[in-house]
Formats: structure tokens, sequence, C-alpha cells
């Protein structure tokens, strides 16, 4: 099994674990986050939020920008975001956790959400 997953070339130098799952770029981006903020961050600091995959990395998000919006990305910045509680009739839940990614694009590019 292992000696598969080397001449696959899915194991990173000398590391054990075995690359996880290939996401294309419409399952890495879920959707933008239009908010003041974020419109604030957009004109001032040419930065962009959005929802992405739980299972996206640093380098698939900005791969996922590149490809989508043909735009240069200069840097991202992922948070993952906790669930909230809330009541849902008589009783208590919770809000599903999530993953929000600030993109950074270059001077010169911009995304245009309108």
């Amino acid at each position: 099994m292992m000696a598969e997953a080397i001449k696959a070339g899915e194991v990173k130098a000398g590391a054990a674990a075995v690359r996880k799952l290939q996401l294309k770029p419409h399952q890495v981006i879920l959707r933008p986050l239009v908010t003041e903020k974020g419109m604030h961050r957009s004109t001032r600091y040419n930065q962009y939020s959005f929802e992405v995959s739980t299972l996206a990395t640093k380098e698939d998000v900005q791969g996922a920008i590149h490809e989508l919006f043909d735009v240069r990305v200069l840097k991202v910045r992922i948070q993952n975001r906790k669930g909230k509680p809330r009541r849902f009739r008589y009783r208590f839940g919770r809000t599903g956790n999530w993953k929000k990614a600030i993109v950074t694009l270059h001077q010169d590019d911009r995304i245009e959400f309108f």
C-alpha cells in the first residue's frame, strides 16, 4: 500500500502521511463573504473573503482563486470558525463549523462581485 502511494507521488518528501483528496476549484471556494467589513477590506487593502471547504489548504485556495478569477494572489490567511449555539423550536443545537479565507491580491487585480 505504501509503495503504491510512493509510486503515485502522493507522499511528501519523507513524510509518512498520504496526501488528502484533490479538490477542484469550484469545490474549494464555496461562496464569497460580502459584508461591510469585507467591502472595506476590498476597497482599502485589496483583500477578499471567501467561505472555503474545511478540507482546503492555503495552496488549494490560492490555486482556486487564480483559476476561477484569473488574478494574482499574494497572500492567503485562513481561519477556522466555530459554530454558534442556536435554538431550533424547543431544542438547542449548533450551527456547523466552517473555514474562512482572506485573500490578498496584487494591487493591479480586482474581483468584481456586483
